[in-house]
């Protein structure tokens, strides 16, 4: 290996300082949090959690000069540096705008957890060695099953952590049969190494096909792509907002960039033939697949929900199937990663910014499950009804918003890596037409919150916290300046 351990220790800062930050919020709730109001211990511990998450996002900037670290076992490559400062952005954003971790009993074993959650999506981001990408996925998912359950006052919460540690559990074993695989075919567990040796090899072992189905069936699992999506709905109706709004954000977009480094180089031998894949099948075909399921059932099921949260969770199978289309065009020639990022960022913005304005309504203007309960939003508080309009209208992909110059840069991807009678561009073609389908089931829930009057009962006026306040506006900021400014982000990957 030809680096140091005092390197190796500098480029881990980010999750150092996320331990160390889930280590004090503990010890001072501790010491001097236990006899206090659960709404002071909340606020004490939100403020050390978001300062360890900056301090987190401060280190990762200036971790020091990029390129492959400790025998390759991590790579502080661009597309890492981005990912690190994504997912703690969406994680202080989670963090901030859901009021709902209010109703916690233990709240300062909460921002700990998701401190901890965060440290293994940042070091997913970084790592290129099966093993650590293996552990870093379950550091995150591990934490993600607690924070999923964490609310004792409703079974349903109980019911979410249940569902996501059974298929989580069982994406893990998959996951863990594939790595296994690739070592005994390639004696290797280092992506360069088993790049080398797939592409000297030709990649034609049934073996290998049988590892790459597994690999795919796992990340399947973990971005709850069809047909591997069933727990999604429950999870993100029961879980907590803030642990459903992280699901959402944060956990995706760790994963599809993960997901996106393996395949690409990783397994780039074993990918088939982007312009045959049903011919001269590979992971390519497997992955075109599932992006298909995803687009066709999320947006059509998505149709029928009346919970308001159901909706969000299909709707984010139907944006899982774009991030897959993004995950097989990041490999070529002229396109690379940056379409992929930029849209699982901006995505999860307008996620987090949704899951916000849907926690204040439910803890403050009497619960939040049905889409009618957002009716006359308008009224009882103009704020939020601004703060939906955008994060709605940015998921539908509605110009100037990101969601809109998200999805152009990942189909314009598509179209020229492979044209339109590619099936990249086939697929991109498909989703193109189901936003039509999926703008309609958005402009259903804006018409509550926007026109329709309401319930006598549930009028009263929402006073949204200040911070909370500050937060979704920051948010609907961000979405609207990424969408007018896309090359912020896109440059980061040299176009």
């Amino acid at each position: 290996m030809n680096s140091s351990y005092l390197e190796l220790a500098r480029a881990l800062l980010p999750e150092t300082s996320l331990v160390i930050g889930a280590l004090l919020v503990l010890g001072f709730d501790l010491a001097r949090g236990r006899n206090r109001p659960i709404a002071d211990r909340l606020q004490a511990s939100v403020l050390l959690g978001s300062l360890a998450l900056i301090a987190a996002a401060w280190n990762a900037a200036h971790v020091g000069t990029p390129g492959a670290l400790f025998g390759a076992a991590f790579n502080l490559d661009p597309l890492g540096l981005m990912t690190r400062l994504g997912v703690l952005l969406l994680a202080l954003l989670a963090l901030s705008a859901t009021p709902g971790v209010a109703r916690v009993r233990h709240p300062a074993e909460f921002v700990a957890v998701v401190l901890f959650a965060t440290s293994g999506f940042t070091l997913m981001a970084v790592s290129q060695q099966l093993l650590l990408v293996f552990l870093a996925i379950e550091l995150a998912s591990l934490s993600l099953y607690i924070l999923a359950g964490f609310d004792k006052t409703r079974p349903e919460s109980a019911e979410a952590g249940l569902k996501y540690f059974l298929f989580g559990g069982m994406s893990a074993a998959f996951l863990l049969f594939g790595f296994s695989l690739l070592y005994g075919l390639t004696g290797s567990i280092e992506l360069p190494t088993i790049a080398r040796a797939l592409h000297a090899s030709g990649a034609s072992s049934p073996l290998l096909l049988v590892a790459l189905a597994m690999i795919v069936v796992a990340f399947g699992f973990k971005a709850a792509a069809a047909p591997f999506h069933l727990w999604a709905p429950d999870v993100y109706e029961g879980a907590p907002p803030a642990s459903a709004a992280l699901i959402a954000s944060a956990s995706k977009l760790a994963g599809v960039v993960v997901f996106a480094r393996l395949l690409w180089p990783g397994l780039a031998g074993a990918s088939g033939d982007f312009f045959a894949l049903f011919s001269q099948p590979g992971w390519l075909t497997v992955v075109a697949l599932a992006a298909g399921a995803s687009l066709l059932l999320g947006n059509l099921v998505a149709l029928a929900q009346t919970n308001v949260r159901r909706l969000l969770a299909y709707s984010a199978i139907g944006h899982a199937g774009v991030m897959l289309l993004g995950v097989m065009i990041a490999g070529r020639t002229g396109v690379g990663v940056g379409p992929l990022f930029y849209y699982a960022v901006t995505y999860g913005l307008a996620t987090v910014g949704a899951f916000g304005v849907i926690a204040v309504v439910d803890a403050l203007g009497g619960g939040c499950q049905k889409i009618t309960d957002l009716a006359g939003l308008h009224r009882r508080s103009p704020l939020l009804a601004l703060c939906l309009l955008v994060f709605f209208l940015s998921l539908a992909g509605v110009p100037p918003l990101a969601g809109f110059f998200g999805k152009f840069v990942v189909f314009a991807g598509a179209l020229q890596a492979g044209g339109a009678g590619s099936a990249a561009g086939v697929l991109a073609v498909a989703a193109i037409l189901l936003s039509a389908v999926a703008l309609y089931y958005y402009l259903v829930v804006l018409k509550q919150a926007m026109v329709v009057p309401a319930d006598p009962s549930r009028a009263g006026r929402i006073v949204v916290p200040v911070g909370v306040a500050f937060t979704l506006l920051v948010t609907a900021g961000l979405v609207l300046g990424l969408g007018l400014l896309p090359t912020v982000v896109l440059n980061a990957f040299n176009g």
